[in-house]
């Protein structure tokens, strides 16, 4: 295998919902057999870490919050984590020990400011267990607007490898024209889009950025049932009895002419393996680069700030 080949592995799983611990373990063990079958880069669903609430009102209505939803919310926020900090020093040591990189969807609390808000975010840990960046996502879609904070540009991460680039956007970010621009820009390889939706259309979506960005797209989904949810949460109730399957999936992996290399995972949990030839990345280009000869630079142009937005600033 040459330097251009990657085994990667996508994971479909989901934790005990609100329990960080549980979440650690879960990538623990499902990042050591992954790598047991030889993979070299390894995705986790959107905050995988410490999991996506679907269901869970968190007592809001228009106008009004609950004490017991607010009860809801703290417990979320403290089993977010901070990046740096413990846990990705943890996932760091683990990347290192099994020679991977590791590619996580987290829930990451603020540690500039107020530490309030939190963020939905992806990190990248290298295989010598560096922290190589991180993206906050840039819009939380609907009512994940109650839960989370919005990023900004200078989060829009693509990580050099041996291998070829490496980044992505988070779920419905994916349907920003603008933002995907931003990515291609920077020459990604590897498109990684970790989601929460288990929809026909986002089968669409996911094959489309692979045949406009000519890269490789791996699409990262949970399969969460009632069972993944603790019964003490204050809303627990919100999901009802007919819900047990709370996502069903979907996790793909595409090659940049827009083809399944592995078909969407339904209904179940497991681990989807590829391995990807970059140098199809490049003979992909050669009728069609959506940022080189089929840009149009007279007609149009994209700015994008990618400056970190500060609240406080102290004059010198």
């Amino acid at each position: 295998m040459n330097n251009r080949n990657v085994r990667v592995a996508v994971v479909q799983s989901a934790s005990t919902l609100f329990e960080k611990q549980s979440a650690l373990d879960k990538i623990e063990s499902m990042t050591r057999e992954a790598a047991g079958q030889g993979a070299q880069l390894i995705v986790f669903p959107e905050v995988f870490l410490p999991g996506y609430p679907r269901g869970l009102s968190f007592g809001v209505r228009v106008g009004s919050r609950t004490p017991d939803g607010r009860k809801d919310w703290q417990r979320y926020w403290e089993n977010s984590i901070k990046v740096p900090g413990a846990e990705t020093d943890f996932l760091g040591g683990l990347a290192k020990e099994l020679n991977v990189y590791l590619i996580i969807g987290i829930v990451e609390r603020d540690q500039e400011f107020s530490t309030g808000t939190l963020y939905n975010s992806i990190i990248y840990i290298g295989p010598d267990g560096t922290l190589l960046g991180k993206h906050r996502k840039l819009v939380p879609t609907g009512s994940e607007r109650l839960l989370w904070g919005q990023g900004d540009g200078s989060t829009l991460t693509v990580i050099d490898t041996p291998f070829g680039r490496i980044g992505g956007l988070i779920c419905w970010e994916n349907y920003m024209p603008l933002a995907r621009t931003a990515m291609y820009a920077q020459g990604i390889d590897i498109y990684i889009a970790p989601t929460a939706d288990a929809r026909d259309t986002w089968q669409a979506t996911i094959r489309h950025i692979a045949c406009e960005g000519r890269c490789y797209v791996l699409s990262c989904n949970q399969f969460s049932t009632k069972e993944t949810y603790p019964a003490d949460l204050a809303y627990y109730d919100d999901i009802q009895d007919d819900d047990y399957v709370l996502n069903r999936g979907g996790s793909a992996i595409v090659d940049p002419l827009g083809e399944y290399i592995v078909n969407p995972l339904y209904d179940k949990e497991g681990i989807m393996f590829a391995t990807l030839d970059l140098d199809e990345v490049i003979r992909s280009r050669f009728d069609f680069d959506v940022v080189g000869h089929y840009s149009r630079p007279d007609v149009f142009q994209l700015i994008v700030n990618d400056k970190k937005q500060e609240i406080v600033s102290k004059m010198n």
